[in-house]
This record gives C-alpha cells, structure tokens and sequence, in this order.
C-alpha cells in the first residue's frame, strides 16, 4: 500500500495532517477505525491527513475525543483558522474579548456581535453560492461569530455601545423568518443593561463622520485601540494620538444618530412591515 509522504513545514494544513496521521499510527489504528471512532469515512480522514482537504472545527474536537490529545487538535485548527483570517483580525479578536467597553459602527449588515445564528448562517451560505469560500469555511465563519459572542458574556460584561448604519435593518438577509428574528435579537440586546443600541438614519447625510464600519476598543488599563478593515487587511492601531479623533468622531456620530428608545421603535416598525 502507498503512504504519501508527508512535508508537515509545508503548510500549517499539512502540519495537521501529519499529526493526525502520526497519533493514528501510533495506536496502531487503520484510517477506517479512526474514521468510525470520529464520525467520519476513511476517504475524509485520508484527506486531511494527506492535506488535501482542510480540517474543521468539529473534526478536530473529534480527533481529540478519538484519540485523547486533550485539546491538541483543536489549538492547531485554531492557528490554521488564524491563519487564513484577514490580516490584524485575529490580535483584533483577542483584545475584543477581554475590552471594557467596545464601541462598533457598522454599515450594510447586523454586526457579528450580535448576529443571530440563521442571520449568520444565511451570510455565510451566500457567500458558497458565490465560491467565496467553502462550506467548511462557511461552518467555521458561523462558529467564530457565536464564540466572539460568547466571549463577552463574562463578569463583569464589557459596556457594548453600538450604532448600526439604517441599511443594517433595511437589508434583507435570508428568508423572512430569519430578519425577523434578527430584528428581535436588536430589540433584546437594547433592552440589556450594558448595552446602548442606536440606528443612523439614511437622513443624517454628510453628517455622518465614518463611510466604513469603525470600531473603538478601551482595554482594562483604560488605553484605546481602534479596528478598521480594508479589502486586503485590517488596521490596529494602538498610537493614542491617531484614536483619540476617531473616539471624539464616534461621540459625534452618537450625538446624531437617532436615541435608543427612538432607535427600538424604528426596528419595531419594520417587524411590523411599516416603512
């Protein structure tokens, strides 16, 4: 039988497969009982192995139960995942999750924060259909949104202040039922009480201080950070000088965007199917 061999400095996928290979071979397991132990086909297990296919989230969680490497799998899947994230995102998300107050302006869709699972899900599958990416990658890009959720529902929860450009709520995504419930979920996340929820109406015109989604960090130290992204990369920047205008932009943008409670009723109406 012909084993291909293996170059795991080839590429962190293939890095992956080796070790998955090297702890099968080890228990002395054929790529069929390992496959049984996993839930998967021995075709699949040979594709990550040979790396020709990438591992996802739940494979390599299941390559740690089948083989008891504790969290092993799931730490490297987590680099590759890294990895192919666009560039600044992933030191992004680390600082997010442990930020005193987060404060988002996004435009054209509902923010990941506070997407729900379909309204995710129907992102993601629209971009398969357009052969932006895999439907494993779809699966990973859902997960990643529900465990930044996740992340934030800490003690003592970061003050979450939001503003979310009037096309967010206009934009249909998916099927009726999963706006709906979206709108619901912006209805219930304003309704918390670290959170301010806020909508810029169409009408604020070249009021409007920002063009691209923004979004101001303050850590625990009390520093700032800013994240913005362009098509190739995402912008960090630490340099206080630099964030301190885009803080005082964001309080401009607050001050003219509708009030919270005027905000819920504007979302109400669309629930209602009034313009």
């Amino acid at each position: 039988m012909n084993v291909k061999e293996l170059n795991p400095d080839s590429s962190p996928q293939a890095a992956f497969g080796a070790r998955l290979r090297r702890s099968r071979s080890e228990r002395g397991w054929t790529q069929d009982e390992l496959g049984g132990r996993m839930g998967y086909s021995s075709t699949h297990i040979s594709s990550v192995e040979t790396g020709r296919k990438m591992p996802t989230l739940r494979l390599a969680r299941s390559a740690d139960a089948a083989l008891g490497t504790g969290d092993t799998f799931e730490r490297e899947w987590r680099e590759i995942r890294h990895g192919a994230l666009l560039e600044g995102f992933p030191e992004y998300l680390g600082h997010e999750s442990r930020a005193a107050e987060i404060r988002l302006y996004e435009v054209g869709v509902i923010h990941g924060l506070l997407q729900t699972p379909a309204y995710a899900s129907a992102l993601a599958e629209s971009a398969v259909k357009r052969g932006a990416i895999t439907p494993d990658q779809a699966d990973e890009r859902v997960a990643l949104v529900m465990e930044r959720q996740a992340a934030l529902a800490r003690t003592p929860p970061p003050l979450l202040l939001v503003v979310l450009d009037e096309s967010c709520i206009r934009r249909p995504i998916g099927e009726s039922a999963v706006m709906e419930a979206q709108l619901a979920r912006l209805v219930e996340f304003a309704e918390l009480p670290n959170t301010v929820l806020q909508v810029a109406p169409f009408d604020m015109g070249v009021r409007r201080p920002f063009d691209l989604p923004i979004t101001v960090l303050t850590l625990p130290d009390r520093s700032l950070m800013s994240y913005a992204e362009s098509s190739q990369r995402g912008h960090l920047d630490r340099e206080t000088p630099s964030v301190v205008p885009i803080l005082g932009a964001y309080h401009q943008l607050q001050a003219e965007a509708l009030s919270q409670a005027a905000s819920v009723a504007m979302i109400n109406q669309l629930r209602k199917g009034t313009p």
